[in-house]
């Protein structure tokens, strides 16, 4: 709701500096321009989406996508051991890892928050650590391949746009350990007190 006011708000101000300075063709003008370049970019980004989350499909289909879960299990079994006793929160919360790790933060969502809403149970309205561990990891997910960033940079022209993969890998994987130390720490200053 409060967004709505934000832009409300934004509007009038364009309008009411347009009409004060003379330049309300111009506000007009850059309103429509960036409608349509919404479009554009809207339109050649749902192209890429849709070729990853085909992939995304024929991975599932073929089950390479369960093993990748599969293969998160361990880690996941000793970062979450409490979600870990339940092999359907273990489940949603390997596949949305999975999901993250390839670059489909769209298809991640519906698993985490199936994970979050399993592992919220019990808890009282209040989240535990490894409630708030688990939107760490989603947060600042590892991104082997970073589907959504790429087809923004293509949609903007980019020739070449998967040339950012060193750049993304470090970047995920420091903003995973500075998360994952962070949220440590926060936890046993918690336990603590």
């Amino acid at each position: 709701m409060e967004m709505a006011w934000v832009w409300t708000g934004m509007v009038t101000l364009s309008l009411a500096f347009g009409l004060l300075t003379g330049s309300l063709d111009a506000v007009a003008g850059a309103a429509l321009e960036g409608a349509r370049n919404a479009i554009d970019l809207s339109l050649s980004m749902a192209g890429v989406l849709c070729l990853w989350s085909g992939v995304m499909e024929i991975m599932n289909a073929c089950g390479l996508s369960a093993s990748l879960a599969r293969l998160f299990r361990p880690v996941l079994r000793r970062l979450l051991p409490e979600a870990a006793r339940d092999p359907e929160t273990l489940a949603a919360v390997s596949a949305n890892v999975s999901a993250n790790l390839l670059g489909l933060g769209n298809a991640a969502t519906p698993l985490g928050i199936r994970a979050a809403r399993r592992m919220a149970r019990g808890c009282g309205g209040t989240a535990s650590d490894e409630l708030c561990l688990l939107v760490v990891l989603n947060t600042a997910s590892i991104q082997l391949i970073p589907a959504t960033i790429a087809s923004v940079r293509a949609a903007a022209g980019c020739g070449t746009p998967f040339d950012i993969l060193p750049a993304v890998w470090l970047a995920s994987a420091l903003s995973v350990a500075a998360g994952l130390t962070a949220a440590r720490l926060l936890s046993r200053g918690g336990r603590r007190r």
